[in-house]
């Protein structure tokens, strides 16, 4: 457990996401999402004098949590994990992306994460760049909100609750606090699942949308196949159905002999990955971390030429 005060930050899947790199001690190293460091703590730990460890992540208090690392084979950059294709082409031997929101994030009212305590409704990893999800609120279009709701968050109420947006800032403007976001929410869906808050997919559709979640990770799965050496392994823990879905695509696509059907002789396309590995928490991690439980970790390993 790493501690921010005073928000604490419990690893997922700590040990099992590091032993998933097979670490070299002599290697070089990616934890694409610092966080609070845990996983790159313990990467660290593992490695010898001549090991590297390149960190990479938004949020400028994770930064401040990793400028307290005083180790020269570490370092940080405060940039997101799309600029991981900036590294040297095959000179990684292992890339690790945890794509949860840290608990730090979502705990601490002023980032605006969580409907649970009330804060602006900002929902950005770096408040340093871009819009604030109040500030995009007011000026997007109804269908556009529908379509972020609907496919971010899966919300089957995405366009009542766009209107019901809509209808609020003309009368009083937009929604600045979770609070508001989420009592309107609520008013709006008037059904919920057993043990869910109406407002779950609405925030999580904004968190995504205002961070380009998706497009980002995209983007960090296919510079990994530009920056892991033969041999180097991938690891990425999600935590929903939409992250995964698109990392297990990724690696399923480049898992494949692929075939050129106007050369039938020819030989297949190498393969660029195998999957090694799909990791869940344990029954014991999920009952001492109730956030882990939703928890996916996939493994692959890249292959080299003639593989």
């Amino acid at each position: 457990m790493t501690v921010d005060t005073p928000w604490l930050h419990t690893t997922v899947l700590l040990s099992e996401a590091v032993d998933a790199l097979d670490i070299k001690p002599d290697g070089t190293y990616v934890d694409a999402t610092f966080g609070r460091g845990g996983h790159s703590r313990l990467i660290l730990s593992k490695l010898s004098p001549k090991g590297r460890l390149i960190a990479f992540d938004k949020d400028l208090d994770a930064i401040a949590a990793a400028e307290q690392i005083q180790d020269p084979r570490f370092s940080i950059r405060h940039q997101g994990f799309t600029h991981l294709g900036e590294l040297e082409a095959g000179s990684i031997d292992g890339v690790l992306m945890d794509l949860g929101v840290s608990s730090p994030q979502i705990d601490n009212p002023a980032r605006g994460f969580s409907f649970r305590n009330d804060g602006p409704l900002d929902m950005r990893m770096d408040t340093t760049r871009g819009q604030s999800v109040s500030e995009w609120l007011a000026e997007a279009e109804v269908q556009h909100i529908a379509e972020v709701i609907r496919e971010y968050g899966e919300e089957r109420f995405a366009l009542q609750i766009a209107k019901a947006i809509d209808a609020r800032r003309q009368e009083r403007g937009v929604p600045t606090s979770t609070s508001e976001l989420a009592k309107l929410v609520a008013d709006t869906v008037k059904t919920r699942e057993p043990g869910k808050d109406p407002a779950t997919r609405t925030f999580q559709a904004f968190r995504i949308f205002i961070n380009a979640e998706l497009e980002e990770l995209q983007q960090a799965l296919n510079a990994s196949l530009q920056v892991l050496r033969p041999g180097g392994r991938l690891a990425v823990i999600s935590f929903h159905s939409l992250e995964d879905r698109i990392v297990k695509q990724f690696i399923t696509q480049h898992s494949r002999e692929v075939y050129d059907r106007r050369a039938p002789f020819a030989a297949p396309k190498v393969m660029d990955f195998k999957a090694i590995d799909r990791v869940k928490p344990s029954a014991a991690e999920v009952e001492g971390n109730p956030r882990s439980r939703s928890a996916i970790m996939r493994v692959a390993e890249r292959l080299g030429v003639g593989a």
